[in-house]
């Protein structure tokens, strides 16, 4: 969808809007007239939503074509006393991710959850990625780790797993997946 029938989409929302408004304040205007604007307004809202939902399909494969993206995700397994605290990843010696995690984040990667937490574009050929970790024990103790890897980026799209697992929070390893 274009940019132009979104536009057109707001000035109808706001139209409807500053028509119920008018409404309200009428004494003449019935329960029911008011209903069905609030119907109209409710439906131009689940349209406005779904032209959003699909601007963003396109913007994404715009900005990251196929041929030249990559995706990074994060997943938790091992010790479930292990609390990830933040990562940081570098792709050709430029970071170009740092996420510092929640309580709930971390519940949802104990719970097997996968976390994208770059996307982006490369070139093809060989690339070093260097992904770095620190956590702590239950007991409050701290850890950190790093492990590099080398990324081959072919025509087509990437996707790499970065694994952090351990059967207890001092042994926690840095792993790669290709997808």
């Amino acid at each position: 969808m274009s940019i132009r029938l979104l536009a057109q989409t707001f000035v109808c929302i706001v139209f409807l809007l500053g028509l119920l408004s008018t409404s309200v304040h009428a004494n003449e205007v019935t329960k029911e007239q008011i209903k069905g604007l609030d119907e109209q307004v409710q439906d131009i809202k689940k349209d406005v939503l779904a032209l959003t939902s699909e601007l963003t399909l396109l913007e994404e494969k715009l900005l990251f074509p196929s041929n030249t993206q990559v995706s990074l995700f994060v997943s938790l397994s091992g010790d479930k006393d292990f609390v990830l605290d933040s990562m940081q990843i570098t792709v050709d010696s430029k970071v170009v991710a740092q996420h510092l995690y929640t309580f709930k984040e971390i519940e949802a990667l104990r719970a097997g959850g996968v976390q994208r937490i770059y996307t982006g574009n490369i070139k093809t050929g060989d690339h070093q990625m260097v992904a770095s970790f620190i956590g702590r024990s239950k007991s409050n103790d701290a850890y950190q780790g790093s492990a590099g890897y080398t990324v081959t980026k072919a025509v087509g799209p990437k996707f790499v797993e970065i694994q952090i697992t351990g059967s207890n929070a001092s042994d926690q390893t840095v792993s790669f997946k290709d997808w």
